[in-house]
């Protein structure tokens, strides 16, 4: 399989190099014009103060603008990207201050630095230090200030803060489940199930198969029954900073006796209606507040970038289930669904049967056969995983 994942990733990265150079030759030309210096890399994490305020210093050979999906006000968990900044190889150090760990690695062409919380706190400011005072290159700055400054004084520090460098697969990839419908949406409709049921159920098996080895930060768009609105199964991917986004499903047909599994991505028709899921903080908002000639080429540039690795991973996907259940003869199709609209998180809906199906239905509804599934399912994340972590380290 990881053959293959190999030459599916190749392949996209040659046609996001093909479609997209006209859209780089326009960003290097608009960079000149404004004098810009290209993004560069990381050069080291620090972090200091105390448990009532902590600052990180990210040093940086170029200059670079911050974005903020995760402010730690809910799980405290902060997320903080710097699009076009590389990281040669990933970092993640321990507790200090306000700072549980942190890890600090490259996704979407951003590096990103997602930091754990050992307390209640908010992000008191963020700024850019250019060179100056003998130092020759720049600092971003995130200074995190606790949510009860009295209660976080009596919280134990670590003398000393740590930097080490981090084995790839011992970083967490953040993976998004769906389970599609739920609530007042039952979706389709077998002779003894709902749709929404059995998605659920397989969400429930593939976040228990993932977890088992600690590699995954897994994110549920729902754990119940609750009708979760379409456009809010998106913007929970976006606002998890996820690598991956995988709407499970159950379909229905007209005939009876068709029957397998099929995988979707998104299509080019509906590529623009991602648009509307992207927001003045976005970077690609935010690369130039007065030319959106620029904007707009960046925000394609970031859909072919995903819709390029959706696809890669839908082909691994559909290799990894062949063995352990049935596919309809063309099982990657295209469509221009709702769930599938974010930018820039890669994102599949996978059909596991027909419920209009007796043989299907009965599959699905066996606790045994959906554990195969989903385990089949999360071999085919590591594999798409672990062979795109080589080709980016490339």
């Amino acid at each position: 399989m990881l053959a293959r994942v190999r030459g599916l990733l190749q392949r996209s990265a040659v046609r996001i190099g093909v479609v997209g150079l006209a859209a780089v030759a326009a960003l290097t030309a608009f960079a000149a014009s404004h004098a810009a210096a290209d993004p560069g890399g990381v050069k080291k994490v620090r972090v200091g103060g105390s448990a009532a305020e902590t600052r990180i210093v990210i040093d940086l050979d170029s200059s670079a603008s911050g974005r903020v999906s995760s402010d730690g006000s809910g799980d405290r968990r902060v997320v903080v990207a710097l699009p076009g900044v590389s990281v040669d190889q990933p970092l993640q150090g321990g507790r200090y201050g306000l700072v549980k760990s942190w890890v600090l690695d490259e996704s979407g062409g951003a590096a990103r630095l997602r930091l754990d919380l050992a307390a209640d706190a908010t992000i008191k400011r963020r700024f850019l230090l250019p060179p100056a005072d003998g130092i020759a290159h720049y600092r971003y700055v995130i200074d995190l200030a606790a949510a009860n400054p009295a209660a976080a004084k009596s919280a134990q520090l670590t003398s000393r803060p740590t930097q080490v460098r981090a084995a790839p697969l011992r970083l967490k990839k953040v993976v998004v489940i769906d389970a599609g419908h739920g609530g007042k949406d039952p979706g389709a409709q077998g002779q003894k199930s709902v749709e929404k049921d059995l998605t659920l159920a397989a969400a429930q098996a593939l976040k228990a198969r993932l977890e088992r080895d600690g590699r995954y930060k897994v994110v549920m768009t729902r754990a119940s029954d609750q009708y979760v609105p379409l456009e809010s199964r998106v913007q929970i991917a976006r606002r998890a900073d996820a690598d991956l986004f995988i709407s499970l499903h159950a379909d229905a047909g007209a005939e009876d006796g068709l029957r397998g599994a099929s995988v979707y991505t998104l299509s080019d028709k509906a590529a623009h209606r991602s648009a509307k899921f992207v927001n003045k903080e976005d970077w690609f908002m935010s690369a130039s507040a007065s030319d959106t000639g620029v904007r707009d080429i960046l925000l394609d540039l970031t859909q072919r970038a995903t819709k390029n690795r959706s696809a890669a991973f839908a082909e691994v996907l559909l290799d990894g289930i062949d063995d352990h259940t049935p596919l309809l003869r063309r099982s990657h199709r295209e469509a221009g669904l709702a769930v599938l609209l974010a930018p820039d998180v890669p994102a599949v809906l996978l059909e596991m049967g027909f419920l209009t199906n007796a043989r299907d239905e009965a599959n699905l509804r066996s606790k045994a056969h959906r554990t195969r599934l989903m385990n089949a399912v999360g071999d085919a994340i590591d594999a798409y995983f672990a062979e795109h972590t080589k080709l980016a380290a490339r």
